[in-house]
């Protein structure tokens, strides 16, 4: 096999490659049963295991209370925009929402279709470039829940600590999930898709309170209804069983790690190390406020388009890949997830300061 290249992408993302070579044996054999992984029936006791074992090692982590189901659920991160109201709001229910970029935009959109829907504060006007401190926004009195996105892969900002209100939380933690510790009581829904920090595409995590399940109106969809799929622990109908099989190693892989406090100081440092580089001269320009900055997601420009195009180009050219930014800001961007290689970020900061002595 060739040599690995340094995968910068916002998602799908890099994954550990002791996971991935595990899976590629699996595939052809699991455990060497003589089936492959994806041909095992989602009713079978060697996949049920598999989905019992993922599972457990995510409360494990995450140190999700009783009281709360995990599901494993289809239609991507984007199908809980409209999951979550219509799962909680109708008859005139009111939900409170913070716009921070393109996802809770999205989200708003949908809810919008459910219920009163209140935008408490958007940073739309300077880019999404922060996110809110708790004295900028109030919560609308009787609002359900309160809705945010933890990390913004497109902008490369972040909460660093969660809202103190007293309404229920429901966030979005789709890039930023399993990268530092949080408290599992204060939210009554937690979702991430897979793809950034826990497994492929395929697969969308929701964490959800039990009192919630029995919410639902009786004329959504049943399979739109987090209850069916809770009642049936994810095996209403034929789970993403790769997908689920493959979270569960990550979560493995996590674990030995040291858990979710230790990649949390890993994910410190490597940000730390880009972030010393972008503030170390006039070269590069961080997109976010310095309060708001993401450990997860970097969003940086050059002083023209055209270095920054020279930028991506060379660095892919020696194994950094993934690094141009999203199409609304246009620039540079490092997504360096959980499993993203300390050694991918000393080269890529090496290839930063190399190439702002070169082109200064």
């Amino acid at each position: 096999m060739p040599e690995r290249i340094y995968n910068f992408s916002p998602g799908p993302a890099t994954l550990p490659v002791e996971v991935l070579e595990e899976a590629a044996r699996d595939i052809v054999n699991f455990k060497n049963k003589g089936i492959g992984l994806i041909e095992l029936s989602h009713r079978s006791k060697e996949f049920m295991a598999v989905a019992e074992e993922t599972e457990t090692l995510i409360r494990q982590l995450l140190a999700v209370p009783e009281n709360y189901k995990v599901l494993f659920l289809q239609g991507g991160a984007s199908s809980q925009f409209f999951m979550i109201p219509m799962n909680l709001l109708g008859n005139g229910k009111k939900a409170t929402y913070l716009n921070t970029g393109v996802w809770s935009k999205k989200a708003i959109k949908e809810a919008e279709n459910f219920g009163d829907i209140t935008v408490a504060y958007s940073s739309a006007d300077v880019s999404f470039n922060r996110v809110p401190q708790e004295n900028e926004y109030n919560v609308t009195p009787g609002s359900e829940y309160l809705y945010l996105v933890s990390n913004n892969t497109i902008y490369g900002t972040q909460f660093a600590s969660f809202p103190e209100k007293e309404t229920m939380l429901v966030c979005d933690m789709s890039s930023d999930i399993l990268s530092r510790p949080l408290d599992i009581a204060k939210f009554g829904i937690i979702f991430a898709g897979a793809q950034k920090n826990m497994g492929p595409a395929g697969v969308t995590v929701v964490i959800i309170r039990d009192d919630l399940l029995d919410r639902v109106a009786d004329n959504v969809p049943t399979m739109l209804k987090y209850k069916t799929h809770a009642d049936k622990s994810s095996m209403f109908n034929t789970p993403p069983t790769f997908a689920i099989y493959c979270v569960g190693r990550v979560m493995n892989w996590l674990k030995a790690q040291g858990g979710v406090a230790a990649m949390q100081k890993i994910n410190e440092k490597k940000a730390s190390q880009i972030y010393q580089v972008i503030d170390s001269g006039d070269f590069y320009r961080g997109h976010a406020e310095k309060a708001s900055r993401s450990m997860m997601n970097i969003a940086f420009n050059l002083p023209t388009s055209e270095l920054e195009a020279k930028f991506i180009s060379e660095a892919a050219a020696v194994g950094l890949d993934g690094l141009k930014g999203h199409r609304s800001i246009g620039g540079c961007r490092a997504s360096i997830y959980n499993a993203f290689p300390a050694e991918g970020v000393d080269k890529l900061v090496d290839f930063m300061t190399g190439f702002a002595a070169d082109n200064s």
